[in-house]
């Protein structure tokens, strides 16, 4: 029985960070209009009166990272062009957008970085602080 209601509870119904909650479904179904949508698959929506605007991610948890930079100043009403109607300069510097890894295995970890899980036994760079 606890499986059950811990597996209830964890649905996309009750819960926000692993999907779009069914609420935010049947308010998308109701009064949104899709308006583009980005390489990641993540789709844009505003509302048909043009107030609100607001993403549904495509997979994986709910992260504001996961928005791609011209898509990020149209949700937050920097720029009213979308992103698909308009054509960003990109400089040659400039990477590839990327979510944000921290806490994952692909976290950027730089030279001379010590990983607990990897770190040798050893007590010669290391004293205990006593009171």
């Amino acid at each position: 029985m606890t499986g059950l209601i811990s597996k209830l509870f964890s649905s996309p119904i009750f819960t926000w960070w692993n999907s779009a909650t069914f609420g935010t479904r049947l308010f998308t179904s109701r009064k949104g209009v899709k308006v583009g949508e980005d390489s990641q698959g993540n789709v844009y929506y505003q509302e048909k009166n043009g107030h609100r605007r607001w993403v549904i991610y495509k997979n994986g948890p709910v992260e504001a990272s996961r928005v791609p930079a011209d898509w990020h100043g149209w949700l937050h009403y920097t720029v009213d062009v979308l992103p698909t109607e308009q054509t960003v300069e990109t400089k040659p510097w400039e990477k590839e957008h990327q979510p944000n890894l921290t806490g994952t295995e692909k976290a950027y970890m730089p030279a001379g970085a010590v990983n607990a899980a990897q770190r040798a036994a050893t007590t010669a760079d290391y004293e205990a602080w006593r009171p």
